[in-house]
């Protein structure tokens, strides 16, 4: 027995003596270096390496083909290798922004080991790191500055219609638990292969209001953002399926027994019994990028009267049914009676926004640009921002910026 303890206490001793040397001997090597003129350094000791590389959205974006068309994809950078086997690689000057990146080993990815700050996109986490110019920019409305804060939560709630607890992220503005104000709400939806935790960790949701709010271009609201696949109760990993890998569409197995659409309600009902907010149409504002741009568009015709405010980020925007269906989008929305009945409710119910963005390379720009001519010929009003780029967070995190300053006025 004493000796079972001496050999327990040796290796107790030789793990401290290991932390203690990470600890204090720390690593040396700087990764990324943010320069004062906007370029960035990226550095990563690989004696052994043939080849080194950098991948990700600060370098010019390379093409990718996908069924839907083109999209964009990271663009790729070499390393060159210096001395004692340690590579580097400087940007150009870089506009503020958050960006991410990962290397790539002799055809391997690796994470920067230098860099504790990451995100995960589905499954694969990349490195982040942001730049910034001057107070108020768009790096620095992604960072957390010193101002007031407000709380990110993970609610359980119950769905009856989907038969199952489900978890959603939760924001509630600084001086919320502490004050006896109602607030106006706003559900943030993510896209496909997302979950809950997508619009705080890749979207900066959290920083974005904060610093929104204490500038005073944004009414405080509370922020709410479920979970968008209508099979699973919470992220992975974090529900009873048990630490799964997830993948971009695997969600939809097994098949749910409603669909988020029709879920919807159990989440506004349990938002409206349990947090001080104002109840009504022109205090509910719906949004969501890509599939969440989907599900506004189609929670929005569903629910006619529910929201006075609708934004489409990068929208996928599928009118039902099944995939053989004839002609173009146009053409469908056209020859649906039903669609044109809901549509025509929709606008009926005049929302005081109806809020259209998407960026000139996304794959989803014909079926928007159809959906735009749908609107105009029937004289339906829509606001429409298009910016660079295509389906990518970066253009995500700036329709949030802005489609929230038009929030509740």
């Amino acid at each position: 027995m004493r000796r079972l303890l001496t050999l327990a206490l040796s290796s107790l001793l030789a793990l401290a003596s290991w932390a203690q040397q990470a600890l204090f001997s720390g690593n040396e090597i700087v990764s990324p270096e943010v320069k004062e003129d906007g370029t960035v350094t990226f550095r990563l000791y690989a004696p052994k390496a043939v080849k080194v590389e950098v991948t990700g959205d600060f370098l010019p974006p390379a093409k990718i083909s996908i069924p839907e068309g083109e999209m964009e994809a990271p663009g790729v950078a070499s390393l060159k290798e210096g001395k004692n086997g340690l590579w580097t690689y400087t940007s150009q000057p870089l506009a503020p922004e958050l960006y991410s990146y990962k290397f790539r080993v002799d055809g391997m990815d690796y994470l920067d080991p230098s860099n504790v700050y990451m995100c995960r996109d589905i499954a694969s986490y990349t490195n982040i790191f942001i730049v910034e110019d001057e107070p108020g920019d768009t790096g620095d409305l992604y960072s957390v500055n010193d101002v007031p804060h407000g709380n990110v939560s993970k609610v359980w709630y119950e769905s009856p219609t989907l038969k199952m607890n489900r978890r959603m992220t939760v924001y509630t503005p600084a001086g919320y638990e502490d004050g006896k104000h109602r607030y106006p709400v706003l559900y943030l939806l993510h896209g496909a292969g997302g979950d809950e935790d997508a619009w705080t960790t890749l979207g900066r949701a959290a920083q974005i209001m904060d610093n929104l709010i204490a500038a005073g271009r944004v009414k405080p609201m509370i922020v709410v953002m479920p979970n968008g696949n209508p099979n699973c109760e919470a992220a992975p990993g974090e529900w009873s399926r048990g630490m799964y890998k997830p993948t971009f569409m695997g969600h939809m197995s097994p098949k749910p027994v409603a669909s988020m659409e029709e879920s919807f309600p159990d989440i506004v009902k349990y938002v409206e019994k349990h947090y001080r907010v104002l109840k009504g149409k022109a205090h509910r504002a719906i949004c969501g990028l890509s599939m969440g741009g989907g599900h506004s568009f189609a929670i929005s015709k569903m629910y006619p009267t529910m929201f006075d405010y609708v934004g489409l980020f990068s929208s996928a925007i599928f009118l039902g049914g099944s995939n053989d269906r004839k002609g173009s989008a146009l053409d469908q929305m056209n020859s649906d009676p039903q669609f044109g009945q809901e549509m025509a409710a929709l606008f009926g119910a005049r929302p005081k926004l109806y809020w259209i963005a998407i960026g000139k390379d996304d794959f989803l720009y014909q079926v928007n640009a159809d959906y735009r001519r749908f609107l105009d010929a029937k004289g339906y009003p829509y606001e429409y921002v298009e910016t660079e780029g295509g389906h990518i967070w970066r253009n995500w995190r700036i329709y949030l910026t802005e489609f929230t300053q038009k929030l509740f006025k």
